[in-house]
């Protein structure tokens, strides 16, 4: 995990110099201090998928450019098989698998994710991004924090919201929750 980390930041640090961007310049457009970004590009902490997939957009690269270090293929459709997305596994708080991570120009990132369990009392890690966001509860329960709101979805159950406000979720009950995350 630590190698493919390492990589990512590469990739990052390579496209942003490639596209003459300073790196306090990217910390400012991504709202984070300097040292703060400088850490995810010395791979001294692992970016949030949220983050790459903000970074993509002012690269003008698809996320899958910074995962993969490799340029989606397919115009039409692409398929993913289930269990055998790419993995993102940029937080560990969440479980992210990358489904359409083959299409190029993607107006969106779908992205399956797997909340494990948490100590009780424990919250969940908040994060932020430009966009929007829907989310929709494939297994187990849900809770959602946004915006001074606590919202629990259970299967079949989804949600629409500003990814701009911080935003976190934590899997409730007896098991994992697993659930359809679309990034836009």
């Amino acid at each position: 995990m630590q190698e493919k980390i390492k990589e990512i930041a590469a990739r990052v640090r390579e496209l942003r110099e490639i596209c003459g961007i300073l790196s306090d310049e990217m910390a400012q457009r991504l709202g984070i201090s300097a040292a703060a970004y400088r850490k995810y590009e010395n791979a001294e902490e692992d970016f949030p998928a949220s983050m790459l997939f903000e970074i993509a957009q002012h690269l003008n690269v698809d996320m899958t450019v910074l995962l993969t270090g490799e340029d989606p293929k397919m115009h039409v459709f692409t398929v993913t098989r289930k269990d055998k997305g790419v993995g993102v596994d940029r937080r560990k708080d969440y479980k992210y698998k990358s489904i359409a991570s083959n299409f190029v120009h993607k107006k969106a990132e779908p992205l399956l994710v797997q909340v494990d369990l948490k100590p009780e009392g424990t919250g969940p890690s908040m994060n932020s991004h430009p966009g929007q966001e829907f989310d929709y509860v494939l297994e187990g329960t849900l809770k959602v924090f946004i915006h001074n709101n606590e919202i629990v979805l259970e299967e079949g159950d989804s949600i629409f919201f500003d990814s701009n406000y911080a935003h976190g979720m934590q899997a409730v009950g007896r098991k994992p929750a697993k659930f359809l995350a679309v990034i836009m």
